[in-house]
């Protein structure tokens, strides 16, 4: 992963994203490039095996989101007994991952799928999502964890 480094101020709230920086505060320097599922995993909050759940959804979410082909594609006609992925067309590639994403939403739960979808797929940090939601602080990262275990499953990921 790239790193794209940058220096912000250090409130009690944790870091401050925008708004005037004091001068006399405290700043750190953040990875701008680094997700906030990652920044979790690094630090010990969430295991690989949740982590690899979170990466799973976002990849999906991120197939998803492709548009389809609107001109004639020149793509080699498709093999039978090709496994995977490998021999579906990207139009169909795409409702696939568009299939598994929902089939994973809808297996993480109607309560939980809000501060999943934040965090790993919008990539709002913690705080930033607990409060669009209303959250109070640091509530987010337990039904996080739940969501992303329920992820996990649904991915069959041990």
């Amino acid at each position: 992963m790239q790193r794209k480094l940058a220096e912000r101020e250090l409130t009690n709230e944790g870091v401050r994203t925008s708004g005037k920086r004091n001068s006399r505060g405290r700043s750190a320097t953040v990875n701008l490039a680094e997700s906030p599922l990652s920044w979790l995993h690094a630090r010990g909050h969430i295991d690989e095996r949740l982590y690899d759940a979170g990466e799973r959804l976002r990849a999906d979410y991120e197939r998803a989101q492709m548009s389809p082909s609107v001109t004639m594609r020149w793509d080699p006609v498709r093999i039978s007994g090709q496994g995977g992925d490998q021999g579906l067309s990207p139009t169909e590639r795409q409702i696939a991952a568009k299939a598994r994403f929902d089939g994973a939403m809808a297996e993480a739960g109607k309560g939980l799928s809000d501060i999943l979808w934040r965090v790993v797929c919008a990539c709002e940090g913690l705080p930033d999502a607990e409060k669009a939601i209303g959250w109070p602080a640091r509530s987010g990262k337990i039904v996080l964890k739940l969501a992303l275990d329920r992820v996990a499953h649904f991915y069959r990921i041990n």
